[in-house]
């Protein structure tokens, strides 16, 4: 009886690399189901072996263990299945580049043996200017000694939480690959209200380009990466700034069109996305529509904006996985360069660890993005 009830809990488990978390909690257990698959795998195997040939419950326990494998299979199966096509659909979108290294997009391996940077040492900067409340910033110096494209990195958290040490470890891999990294702070909501933080990271922007012989970072290449709230963030400043030393931008789930979200709110049993909005932008749509739309990275994409890569599970529950088609449907209308990382059993945050399907495919993308853009 006892394997029985594991099995049942575990193929609960299971049905979360298919459908989307019913509650918060569920939410927090299908980040571990999709991204450590094989934990689950291994776990649930053992359970199916303990019980194998028994009649009765053992029988059934056995068949529905089975069918559990088969659904934790999905994210290893579906990020096999992306990764053989990555790089022609990366080069479609944004043009033709050499691969020069035999780093593959997804090692079913690197979700054991890891392919995560160690973690490198950083200086934190204050970044605003004497006599306003000081803001700072995480520097990760690339490990070449000549100036280097420089990735400006906004965290998440509704707008009303996070810091800049939020996920550090893509931070450190991309410094290991030549890429100065700063991680930005920024005002939170509910006390500063929209464009606040979009502002912040002007200023960010600016003191990194008054700052770049001392930080040796080639100002003619930046790129601005966000995820979720910090996507919102960096996808308006990208297509707002009109500063031709940003070559491009990375969201992670971010949200692009603020009156829709509003619109189709996210289920209240996991999160009450109305109010973060309202709590963000200062009111609600009805009261404050042209801050709505102000806030809406879709309705600020012109034919100049910059090559947009995207990033996004199907299964997210926070931010609806349709901001990212409706962002890609106007950023194709304009002809700007992007492209829409897809990935079906993935939920909000789901680059939580670097080894796992969606991570190593994410930080592929990155990687290759950032070697095109920033030439």
């Amino acid at each position: 009886m006892l394997r029985l009830i594991l099995i049942i809990i575990f193929f609960l488990g299971s049905l979360l690399t298919v459908f989307p978390a019913p509650i918060l909690f569920c939410w927090y257990v299908a980040i571990l189901v999709t991204e450590f698959p094989w934990v689950f795998i291994a776990a649930t195997l053992l359970l199916v072996i303990w019980g194998f040939g028994i009649r009765g419950t053992g029988l059934a326990g056995t068949m529905l263990g089975t069918f559990a494998l088969v659904l934790f299979l999905r994210p290893i199966v579906g990020a096999h299945i992306i990764s053989t096509k990555l790089d022609e659909s990366l080069q479609e979108a944004f043009g033709k580049y050499e691969i020069n290294d035999a780093v593959p997009a997804f090692n079913v391996t690197g979700m054991i043996t890891g392919i995560n940077a160690p973690q490198l040492p950083y200086k934190t900067l204050i970044y605003t200017p004497a006599g306003i409340a000081p803001l700072t910033l995480d520097y990760y110096a690339a490990q070449q000694s000549d100036n280097r494209p420089c990735v400006v990195v906004v965290h998440g958290g509704s707008w009303a939480g996070g810091t800049s040490q939020q996920l550090p470890e893509l931070n450190s891999y991309l410094a290991k690959a030549g890429y100065n990294v700063a991680t930005i702070n920024y005002r939170l909501a509910p006390e500063f209200k929209s464009p606040s933080q979009v502002e912040d990271l002007h200023v960010a922007v600016d003191y990194l380009k008054r700052n770049a012989q001392m930080l040796n970072i080639d100002t003619s290449n930046l790129v601005l990466l966000g995820r979720s709230a910090g996507g919102q963030i960096v996808l308006e400043a990208a297509y707002t700034f009109n500063d031709p030393c940003i070559k491009g931008v990375v969201s992670y789930y971010g949200p692009a069109d603020m009156i829709w979200g509003y619109q189709h709110p996210a289920n209240r049993m996991v999160y009450h996305s109305c109010e973060v909005l309202e709590n963000y932008i200062g009111g609600t749509y009805s009261a404050m529509p042209q801050k709505y739309a102000d806030a809406s990275p879709v309705l600020a994409v012109t034919p100049r904006s910059v090559p947009t890569l995207l990033i996004q599970g199907k299964l997210d529950v926070l931010v609806a996985y349709q901001h990212s088609p409706r962002l890609v449907e106007k950023l194709n209308a304009d002809h700007v360069p992007n492209y829409l990382l897809s990935l079906p059993w993935a939920t909000h945050g789901c680059d939580y660890t670097l080894n796992g399907p969606s991570g190593q495919l994410a930080t592929y993308a990155v990687s290759r993005f950032l070697e095109k853009v920033c030439k």
